[in-house]
């Protein structure tokens, strides 16, 4: 395990340990986790605490770096944005200044132009929304995970490819819900698609049947979905009692997770959408995070969001050992236009708008290995799914 650590961290043994008995060695490293730990996205909380206890669990079996264990605290947020920010700001002020993993962009979005204030940093590994690392950017805000604009660079082609004409869009009224829906209207416009009904649901709506029937009336013959957790189960379990997959076509961003699809089991068979992770990915480094993932959570594979978070989990430890110390100011320095090896490859941390340049897939949910899961079947390299940054960006010089 140490040898695998040190190879991801590109460190060598003594680099590692060198500081093992200096006072330093004594400290660990803190990382903060302001999360969604019940509520509508409860589940994909416990996606992102599980894989950051798994790089927390697999760095400190290593020897820590420079001979400091890592250790992280988990808030509750339910999701929303004050409590975000104030569960951030307890962490910071606590000590725990390194932070990651929330899951609703507008937690991020809320947190962001706090963090100089606190002292701290934070790495997005699932907020979506584009303003990110767009107009919202910080100077201590980074993301590992695809944007919103990321999706709608693989939409646009594989949109082209689609016999359906007439479309409608069903999202949360949320940043990212907002988001996602403009990108697919971008990605529909470029192809001669019409829009036939936008739907906008506020987050954790229960009753989805005057949005389903509103998108049936519509005369759409294809339906982009952009919901995440509970709100996805509910809408897809209401839509297929309704009938609405055996009359329109459907994809989505979110949601066909591992997550989902096991909850949904054959309501989601046969839904197409974006895959930003996916166990099945076939690489070394991927086969054997997969693999030491089945021997810590016996029975699971690393699904979309773990693996996402994972990799900003990877980032981070890199960009530490690389600073020499785990205080923001110079984790974040270490961070801008570093390439850090992870498990979809090397990927540069842009300094110009803190995005993570990295690679984005499609697919479909179907049968593997006896499973129903996200199956990739159009994979698009880091400089195409990966935009611009956004001139709207203006980070400090």
């Amino acid at each position: 395990m140490q040898t695998v650590w040190m190879r991801r961290l590109g460190l060598a043994a003594a680099t590692v340990l060198a500081a093992a008995g200096s006072t330093a060695a004594q400290e660990t490293i803190k990382i903060g986790v302001p999360v969604a730990l019940t509520g509508t996205y409860a589940d994909l909380g416990e996606q992102s605490r599980r894989a950051i206890m798994f790089a927390v669990d697999e760095i400190n079996a290593a020897g820590g770096i420079r001979g400091q264990k890592a250790e992280a605290r988990f808030l509750d947020t339910e999701a929303k944005p004050d409590l975000a920010r104030r569960q951030g700001e307890k962490l910071a002020l606590e000590g725990y200044k390194l932070l990651i993993g929330t899951v609703a962009s507008g937690e991020g979005l809320a947190m962001g132009p706090m963090l100089q204030r606190w002292d701290a940093l934070y790495i997005s590994t699932i907020n979506k929304a584009n303003q990110i690392t767009g107009s919202a950017c910080q100077p201590r805000m980074f993301r590992a995970n695809r944007l919103d604009a990321s999706d709608g660079a693989v939409v646009t082609p594989w949109l082209a490819e689609r016999k359906e004409t007439k479309w409608a869009i069903m999202a949360a009224d949320i940043a990212w819900g907002r988001d996602s829906g403009a990108s697919f209207i971008k990605s529909a416009q470029a192809n001669k698609r019409t829009i036939a009904s936008e739907n906008y649901s506020p987050f954790g709506t229960n009753d989805f049947a005057p949005y389903i029937q509103k998108i049936k009336d519509s005369g759409a013959e294809g339906l982009w979905v952009a919901l995440a957790g509970r709100d996805a189960i509910n809408f897809a379990t209401q839509a297929k009692q309704f009938g609405l997959f055996d009359s329109i076509f459907t994809a989505g961003v979110s949601f066909v997770t591992d997550n989902t699809v096991k909850t949904l089991g054959d309501v989601s068979k046969g839904i197409w959408g974006i895959i930003n992770y996916s166990s099945t990915l076939d690489n070394p480094a991927n086969k054997k995070f997969v693999a030491d993932w089945a021997k810590k959570y016996p029975g699971t594979e690393p699904s979309n969001f773990e693996g996402e978070t994972y990799i900003g989990m990877q980032v981070l430890l890199q960009a530490i050992a690389k600073a020499g110390s785990s205080k923001p100011a110079d984790v974040a320095k270490a961070m801008e236009g570093t390439t850090f090896d992870t498990i979809l490859g090397k990927q540069l941390m842009r300094k110009e708008d803190h995005q993570l340049v990295g690679p984005n897939f499609f697919g479909y949910v179907g049968e593997k290995d006896g499973k129903l899961k996200p199956i990739v079947t159009m994979s698009v390299p880091p400089e195409t799914a990966t935009p611009p940054a956004d001139a709207a960006c203006k980070m400090p010089g």
